[in-house]
């Protein structure tokens, strides 16, 4: 009997976890790389979703057609945006500024956690000063969460 209710137990379980669905988030960090601290730092999280089917045309030889969808269908208009400092101010490089934006990303991180999300993977890039005359850039982070469909 005791090996009879395991057996059951196990199947239950394993069925369960092969039938959970999983939903992904993406968080997205960008910090200002502009001299004299003029540039704009913040996160920003979408709260809507949206259908990337409903913005897709696919090409073939036979049909070529342009994409016609509207762009501000595109736009969202739900979402958080959340302040951050800028790399640089008027002295330049600001290590302060970092560690307060770590701070802040890392609180964003944990509330996330706490609310279910696993971070799965993290990527970034960098749009830095391309010579004289330029001087602008971004430093931009994708933070990717996980969990289970509730």
């Amino acid at each position: 009997m005791k090996k009879l209710l395991m057996v059951i137990t196990i199947a239950l379980f394993t069925t369960i976890e092969t039938n959970a669905q999983i939903e992904y988030k993406i968080v997205t960090s960008v910090e200002s790389i502009v001299s004299s601290g003029a540039g704009r730092s913040r996160i920003i999280s979408a709260n809507e979703e949206k259908n990337y089917q409903d913005y897709t045309s696919s090409q073939t030889e036979e049909d070529s057609h342009r994409n016609k969808s509207d762009r501000s269908d595109i736009r969202v208009k739900n979402y958080d945006e959340t302040k951050l400092l800028n790399f640089f101010n008027i002295g330049g490089i600001r290590f302060q500024n970092i560690a307060a934006n770590d701070a802040v990303i890392t609180s964003k991180i944990n509330t996330m956690v706490a609310d279910g999300w696993e971070l799965a993977y993290v990527t970034s890039a960098v749009e830095s000063d391309a010579g004289k005359g330029d001087g602008s850039g971004i430093f931009i982070t994708r933070f990717i969460f996980k969990r289970n469909k509730l």
